[in-house]
């Protein structure tokens, strides 16, 4: 079957940081996928990006980007902050 041949579905939209980190597991997965920025003028109401996949491997895709999220939700603690300044 070639590219041409493929049916691609909305995943989801993501974080940039998500979307690259679910992309580079697809590419991993050999599952084909691409990707859709909102343009300026949508920017301002649209947040993400947009990830589309093969639509035989969806069910895979949604695991893959479900696993990745919620690494990172529940990823290492954030490192503390600066010092309070004296007097504050």
């Amino acid at each position: 079957m070639s590219r041409k041949d493929i049916t691609t579905v909305h995943l989801g939209q993501y974080t940039r940081e998500s979307a690259n980190t679910i992309a580079g597991e697809l590419e991993e997965a050999g599952i084909v996928w691409w990707y859709k920025e909102p343009g300026w003028l949508s920017s301002l109401w649209e947040h993400g990006v947009r990830l589309f996949v093969d639509k035989a491997r969806v069910a895979e895709a949604k695991e893959i980007a479900r696993r990745v999220v919620d690494e990172r939700a529940s990823g290492p603690p954030s490192e503390p902050g600066p010092d309070p300044l004296p007097g504050t």
